[in-house]
Order: structure tokens, then C-alpha cells, then sequence
């Protein structure tokens, strides 16, 4: 266990799935204490993820709440400020796919994926934006993809989301930049997850042979990266967004 988060309180959307649970444990690991927000789970596992956490020492709290809804995630922020006295960093990592061509998309589809996997953005970084400017620190990391920086086939409602998180973290780091908050993304590649490994050998051989690596990333590389910008010492690195796709864009 390290202790380059220690005394840091983050709170993770999108927290008990594949990258989420990396990005905790990761966190978790250099001694941040971490709000663990979920939604839609299998049942138990996100309880058993926090028993996992606490098992080894860590300390850690969930909390199941929408964030894609404005006044929940304003509820939720104030929960774990209550619970935590503050939050230091904060990973915008909750999404969903709900994939169609554009003209099988209904409005429906479209709406509920900018909803949760980019309004869900703002929705947090404005709930907790303001304890961070009266402190004069903090770090907002956000899940974008390579999706939206070079579209893919069928996504066209994932591809603006993703893509509208990059926008959002540059004009957001200019309004924080003098302001000790650092505002980055992460545009992973594909992803090793459980609902990956469903995937046909076939199909993943033809996916992989596209990745000039030759291979697909592991959930912990994704959170190597969030880990590095949620450092204090990565205080010089703001607006950028850091590729994890094992060169599948340049």
C-alpha cells in the first residue's frame, strides 16, 4: 500500500464495474478513502466489492444513486460530504452503450446514453466544484474513449458523448486552471471486461487485429493512468486528455 493519495477522499461514479472496481482499488491502494456510487448491478456485487476494500484495510462507503439526474447527484455529493468532510477527486467514470445505426437509433436510445455518460459529467463536477474552488484544490478526472476521437460504427450517440466529455474537460480546466483543480480524461481503447470476454472469438480476433499492440487493454492499465492524474504531484497537467488504446488512434 502506498501513500500518494493519502488523506485524499474520492468519490467514483461508476465504481463496481470492470474499470471501476480497478480504478477504486488502485486508488484505494496509494490511501485515498473512497465514495463508491453504482447504480445497476448484479446483485451483491457491490457489496461485495466494498467487502473486499475494507477486508484489506481500505476505507470506503457506497452510495446507489443516478447521477445522469441532477438532483440526485446533488444529493449524493452531499451524502458523501457529510460522510467524508470533503472530496478531493473526483472520476467521472459511470456509461453505458445502447448501440444502433442512426436510423434504427430511437430518441429514447440517444437520450438516455448522453444522459448518463455525459451529463452525469457535469451533473457531478458541478455538485462538487464549489468545495473544491473554496479549498483551491482538487482533481476531476473523466472516462472519454477513443470512440470519440475517431467514431466507431453504430455508436453515433456514444461517439458524441465521448467526445463532448473532451470539450467539456478543456473549457473546464481553463475556468480552474489558476485555482490549484486539475481537470483531465482518460480515452481508453478496448477494454478486457466481463461483457468483453462475451464476445465471440471470431469478432475479438478481427477487433485485436486492429490494435497495433495486437492485444486489448487490462482494466488496472486504465487505471494506472486515472492514477497518475489523480496525483498531487501531477499538478502541471491540465485540459489533456491521455490515451489508453495501445495505438489504435494517434
Amino acid at each position: 500500500m502506498g501513500n500518494a493519495l493519502k488523506d485524499r477522499v474520492a468519490l467514483i461514479t461508476g465504481a463496481v464495474g470492470g474499470i471501476g472496481q480497478a480504478i477504486s482499488t488502485h486508488l484505494a491502494g496509494e490511501g485515498a478513502a473512497l465514495g463508491l456510487n453504482y447504480l445497476v448491478e448484479p446483485d451483491g456485487v457491490a457489496e461485495t466489492f466494498l467487502t473486499e476494500l475494507t477486508q484489506q484495510g481500505y476505507s470506503a462507503r457506497l452510495y446507489k444513486a443516478d447521477v445522469s439526474r441532477f438532483d440526485e447527484t446533488t444529493r449524493l455529493a452531499e451524502k458523501v460530504l457529510k460522510d467524508f468532510g470533503r472530496i478531493d477527486i473526483l472520476v467521472n467514470n459511470a456509461g453505458i452503450t445502447m448501440d444502433k445505426t442512426l436510423k434504427n437509433m430511437t430518441p429514447d436510445e440517444w437520450e438516455k446514453v448522453i444522459a448518463v455518460d455525459l451529463s452525469s459529467v457535469f451533473n457531478c463536477s458541478r455538485a462538487l466544484i464549489g468545495q473544491m474552488l473554496e479549498r483551491g484544490y482538487g482533481r476531476i478526472i473523466s472516462t472519454s474513449s477513443v470512440v470519440g476521437q475517431k467514431g466507431n460504427f453504430g455508436q453515433t450517440n456514444y461517439a458524441a458523448a465521448k467526445a463532448a466529455i473532451i470539450g467539456f474537460t478543456k473549457a473546464l480546466a481553463l475556468e480552474t486552471a489558476k485555482k490549484g483543480i486539475t481537470v483531465n480524461a482518460v480515452a481508453p481503447g478496448f477494454v478486457k471486461t466481463a461483457m468483453t470476454e462475451q464476445i465471440p472469438k471470431e469478432i475479438m480476433d478481427k477487433i485485436v487485429a486492429d490494435i497495433p499492440v495486437g492485444r486489448a487493454a487490462e482494466s488496472w492499465e486504465v487505471a494506472r493512468a486515472v492514477l497518475f492524474l489523480a496525483d498531487e504531484r501531477s499538478s502541471y497537467i491540465t485540459g489533456q486528455v491521455l490515451n489508453i488504446n495501445g495505438g489504435l488512434y494517434m
